[in-house]
């Protein structure tokens, strides 16, 4: 990893942790709502969902960082769940990729640090 790499992560993935969390609260909204509002906000989190795994694709294409990889697939699990009608089922899913992109932030940030960057 070199600099220029763990800023772009972190810039990234700060984006991609602020969706995820976004994405997860919106879901626990959804159940206060009735059938037509949550058909609407079920179009908003899954086009939610989709600009994050945007934001992966792009994250692990400029760096290289393989570990995005772990993510992405978390992601399509949890639109599987929000599509298959069950969309509160999706927040363990958005919960583990956002484990997995907090564990890459740190790794980014520890190696700022070790480096004097921060």
């Amino acid at each position: 990893m070199d600099v220029t790499t763990a800023v772009t992560t972190l810039s990234q993935g700060e984006k991609i942790k602020a969706g995820l969390i976004w994405a997860s609260q919106s879901i626990e909204l959804l159940q206060g709502l009735g059938p037509v509002e949550q058909t609407g906000g079920i179009h908003l989190v899954k086009g939610l969902c989709g600009m994050i795994g945007n934001e992966v694709a792009l994250v692990r294409t400029i760096t290289g960082d393989p570990a995005w990889e772990e993510v992405q697939p978390l992601l399509e699990r949890a639109l599987v769940m929000i599509e298959s009608g069950v969309p509160w089922e999706a927040v363990g899913h958005l919960s583990g990729a956002l484990s997995k992109t907090t564990n890459i932030l740190q790794r980014s940030m520890t190696f700022l640090s070790e480096n004097g960057v921060l």
